[in-house]
């Protein structure tokens, strides 16, 4: 078994604010495609045109309708993944000492060479956030694109999870959580960032912004209004000859 380092030079993660994502699933396309490309054993399918399909995803979005005390109901769309946790029981349970969490950055990896696909620490992440590879029979997890964020060959902009890179609204974010003057951090405090489940003791790395109330407001609005010309009360030109002559008729 592993136990958790005392202290990390740094804490690599992910801020997801609710309030942007559309659960459009780019991030899970992304995710998918560039662990099954850049990795020597890619994320594997079972009968994936079949009537049973299964696979190995790494992120997942979830869609929930949450009532407000006030106010209409809205759609949330929840993106999960492996949330780096401080305190990661996945890394307590691994009896080969598989799963760690690394001192430089505090991204919780797995070793595959030493997984034996035992799943005990599938079983004791409160968040769902481990895949067994039934192709290869280990344990498999979001590693923060570990493979993009430090390869020097990719131009710098590149150099993110592929989920923050290809999300379209911008809901993902990525960068040092124990900075506490990073863009990240300060994101998190201007918008009260949570904790996922934080009565689990786990010290979570990713953080998640608070969808912001919608507005109660049922009336129509034109927003084009102010800038529409007020339309002629009598049709003119060639319309207004149009009018004139089926009046006749």
């Amino acid at each position: 078994m592993t136990d958790h380092p005392s202290h990390t030079h740094r804490q690599l993660g992910l801020v997801i604010d609710l309030d942007t994502c559309v659960g459009c699933q780019a991030c899970v396309v992304s995710c998918k495609a560039w662990n099954s490309q850049s990795q020597p054993s890619p994320l594997s399918d079972q009968d994936p045109y079949g009537a049973d399909p299964s696979g190995s995803f790494l992120n997942r979005v979830h869609g929930f309708e949450v009532a407000p005390e006030a106010g209409p109901a809205q759609l949330v769309h929840f993106p999960k993944s492996c949330l780096h946790c401080a305190e990661a029981p996945c890394v307590i349970v691994c009896p080969t000492g598989a799963s760690y969490k690394r001192v430089e950055d505090g991204i919780v990896l797995v070793n595959e060479a030493d997984c034996i696909g035992c799943g005990l620490c599938a079983w004791a992440c409160p968040y769902g956030a481990r895949e067994m590879d039934m192709a290869e029979g280990v344990m498999k997890k979001c590693t923060l694109c570990v493979d993009r964020i430090y390869n020097e060959r990719l131009p710098e902009a590149d150099r993110e999870p592929a989920c923050v890179r290809s999300c379209p609204a911008g809901a993902r974010h990525f960068g040092d959580l124990s900075d506490p003057e990073s863009a990240v951090s300060l994101l998190v405090e201007a918008r009260g960032g949570m904790d996922l489940m934080p009565e689990q003791g786990t010290r979570p790395a990713n953080k998640y912004l608070p969808p912001r109330p919608r507005d109660a407001w049922q009336g129509e609005v034109d927003v084009l209004a102010p800038w529409l010309e007020p339309v002629a009360e009598e049709p003119k030109g060639l319309l207004g000859w149009i009018d004139r002559t089926l009046a006749r008729l």
